[in-house]
């Protein structure tokens, strides 16, 4: 049998009519990725598969540095197909990482490659086959996009982006599918970089808003400015990447303070940093509020581990970890503070570190209200929970501690346009689970009823809670 075959991940005849009946067509909304809007915009192509395949992807580079392999296999000037043959090399060695089942699906989905293994033996082989398909007309990011189903994509974008490759993708009628803007600040409201490199954000900000930002309240203008250019762009999401989720009381007067000498290139302490981080997240979360945005609170992640390696390659290049620092009290003050003011925008939550699922699972349930269902969300498993044990741990505590059938669901947080088998991969775990509910009697056996559940798990629930209008 094929490893790659059509009950992959389905252990019962339940579980597959749910997958194939119910999910398997379903349209797709990636309302999280880090596709570069550029790539879509020129419908770039590709020589070869490393180049869409291995090319940013620092799962596939962590596994190989595992392995041993040499770094210029990874991130340097080795050939693609040496890059490729190293991976190749790599896969026999994966075998229970989530990489040898993402690697696989994407070769049989994308390459119609599914009846070898890769290897060192088979390298060659799935190389040249590989090849083939990519010099084909459809093989291109937007015909990626559209031979996957793809409705709405979001990407994620600093608030200076001028965002014209947007413009030039919503000006093209020809193509269908909804490329929209996400607004990412982090640069802005994080002062733990250091001064210099804030205040040269900072002055980007200046330029993109046409404003002179010499305090808080012109700095907070400037941001507002951004987010109504955004919101003039069909940006319906905002996210925010944080390492602990501790917040601290921070009125104006104090971030003023902490504004000026940063302004002014004076050292801040770590409390300052995080106080202006508080009070920045609340005027921005309050802003996505009066927008009707969603916003997403990523953390959790340790980043840049490996300072020789950071200072070598730079950020996002594998050396991030899961990080363990408590996040309750926190978590409930930025939601309570919003909330008081009836400023808390539909929220999306997402921790790194797995040990936090119930904190999750049971703060969201404190801010939930009318008219929106499902208004607080659990996000998925993300980045080290992007796999078959950490998408079901989520599903579980969302299941006992909240409403899954209101859970808006999947995404690729990815920079492949690759990565949407992704999808396929969770939906074919709901359906395992829920499958495996109903064999055993811990769900009704009634297929219309967890059918629709599951349909709206993978698609409609996100289509009506975003607002996207498709």
């Amino acid at each position: 049998m094929k490893f790659i075959n059509d009950d992959f991940l389905l252990e019962s005849d339940e579980a597959c009519e749910l997958f194939h009946v119910y999910a398997e067509k379903m349209p797709i909304i990636d309302y999280h990725c880090h596709l570069p809007p550029k790539e879509i915009a020129e419908d770039v192509r590709w020589d070869n598969i490393t180049r869409p395949w291995l090319g940013g992807d620092h799962y596939k580079w962590r596994a190989m540095r595992s392995n041993g392999i040499e770094e210029r296999f990874c991130t340097g000037d080795a050939g693609d197909y040496e890059k490729f043959f190293k991976f190749a090399e790599t896969m026999p060695y994966l075998l229970r990482n989530p990489i040898y089942h993402w690697s696989h699906l994407e070769l049989a989905r994308y390459f119609d490659i599914d009846d070898v293994l890769l290897s060192a033996d088979t390298a060659e082989e799935v190389w040249n086959r590989s090849i083939e398909k990519v010099r084909s007309p459809s093989f291109s990011a937007r015909g990626l996009m559209s031979s996957s189903n793809v409705r709405v994509v979001c990407t994620t974008d600093d608030p200076c982006d001028s965002l014209e490759f947007h413009k030039k993708i919503a000006a093209d009628t020809d193509f269908t599918v909804k490329v929209l803007p996400a607004w990412r600040p982090d640069k802005g409201i994080d002062l733990s970089s250091g001064p210099d490199a804030w205040n040269a954000w900072t002055d980007k900000l200046a330029a993109a808003s046409d404003t002179e930002i010499s305090s808080l309240g012109d700095f907070m203008q400037a941001l507002r400015k951004r987010h109504d250019f955004f919101n003039s762009m069909g940006c319906r999401l905002s996210d925010y990447g944080l390492s602990a989720m501790k917040i601290l009381s921070c009125t104006e007067a104090e971030a003023k303070v902490i504004f000026g000498k940063a302004r002014s290139r004076n050292t801040l302490s770590p409390e300052e940093i995080t106080k202006f981080k508080s009070f920045m997240l609340h005027f921005c979360g309050a802003l996505d509020a009066e927008t009707d945005w969603t916003w997403q609170l990523h953390y959790g992640a340790m980043r840049n581990n490996n300072t020789r390696m950071f200072r070598l390659l730079g950020p996002d290049t594998g050396f991030d970890s899961i990080g363990d620092w408590p996040s309750a009290e926190g978590l409930s003050r930025l939601l309570d503070g919003l909330d008081i003011e009836n400023s808390l925008p539909r929220t999306i939550i997402y921790s790194l570190n797995p040990c936090a699922n119930e904190v999750i699972g049971t703060m969201i349930g404190n801010f939930q209200c009318a008219p929106t269902p499902g208004k607080m969300q659990f996000g998925s498993g993300w980045w080290f929970n992007d796999q078959y044990d950490g998408m079901t741990r989520q599903i579980e505590a969302l299941s006992q501690l909240g409403l899954l059938s209101r859970f808006v669901g999947m995404l690729t947080d990815s920079r492949s346009f690759l990565s949407y088998a992704r999808h396929e991969y969770f939906r074919r775990i709901l359906c395992n689970i829920l499958g495996s509910d109903i064999k055993i009697g811990k769900i009704p056996n009634d297929m219309k009823l967890v059918g629709r559940m599951v349909q709206d798990i993978c698609f409609n629930n996100a289509r009506n809670y975003f607002k996207f209008g498709v």
